[in-house]
């Protein structure tokens, strides 16, 4: 397709996904991702030499052979980190736009500019995408700057400063939030959480998510050591539970009970 000659690094396609945003989805896994999550199920899109390359065209090929069981649904870009990979990313959604698919993004945000970077092209780069995305997924990984360091390997503030970007350019946002037992389930950091995204003017919706180990066997065919070795999965109920506690922190910053 002309136009769409750009080639991207994906790890993988789901084709019918019905978890990573509204209705069933095809779901792109892109290759890439500078954090490293300590409970990462997915360490095998890190490296940018992984998967394989395919352009726009070719990824929504697939989703037109199935277009019938996409209604109500759409394209989600995931990881890895898609924004690793911004112009192939952008081109994507664009050309899913011209053909009316819904765009939804997963994403941490991590890559926005921050400090000396953040004026100029790179931002017109993101302002780009933003007017082809339908929808943020956004993994806010810790409500404490300095544990986010210590989960992630990286800093809280290009996630912050792509959510106030996302504000700005009213993107509707749901975040998400894994909620992993004794690091990130404490009841203040869950409700400082939900202090800090209940001021998000574009907040949708909220998913926390419990913490699991099916990615443990990915560690071992990589002869990587798994950061969280030890650490039972939670149950459902008690993600249920830290869902709870993250509303009363936006009800404490929106002071409504319709909250």
């Amino acid at each position: 397709m002309k136009g769409c000659s750009m080639k991207g690094r994906i790890h993988s396609i789901e084709s019918f996904g019905t978890v990573d945003g509204p209705g069933i989805r095809l779901v792109v896994f892109f290759q890439g991702c500078p954090m490293r999550c300590k409970y990462c199920h997915n360490p095998d899109t890190w490296e940018m030499s992984g998967g394989s390359e395919r352009t726009a065209a070719e990824i929504l090929e697939l989703f037109e052979r199935n277009r019938p069981f996409y209604r109500g649904g759409g394209i989600t870009a995931t990881g890895g980190e898609p924004l690793m990979q911004l112009a192939f990313l952008t081109e994507l959604f664009a050309e899913a736009k011209r053909r009316k698919i819904h765009t939804c993004l997963d994403t941490s945000g991590i890559t926005y500019p921050v400090g000396p970077e953040s004026g100029g092209r790179r931002k017109g780069e993101f302002e780009r995408l933003f007017a082809v995305t339908d929808l943020v997924l956004l993994d806010v990984k810790h409500s404490s700057p300095k544990e986010h360091v210590r989960l992630t390997a990286k800093g809280q503030e290009p996630v912050l400063a792509f959510a106030k970007a996302l504000e700005a350019a009213k993107v509707p946002v749901i975040v998400r939030h894994v909620c992993v037992p004794g690091i990130t389930d404490g009841e203040e950091n869950l409700k400082e959480l939900g202090r800090l995204i209940g001021r998000w003017k574009n907040l949708k919706g909220l998913d926390v998510l419990a913490y699991h180990t099916m990615g443990v066997s990915k560690y071992k065919e990589l002869g990587i050591p798994y950061p969280l070795e030890g650490i039972a999965k939670m149950e459902p109920e008690k993600a249920r539970a830290a869902r709870e506690t993250v509303l009363k922190g936006i009800l404490e910053v929106r002071g409504c009970k319709s909250c």
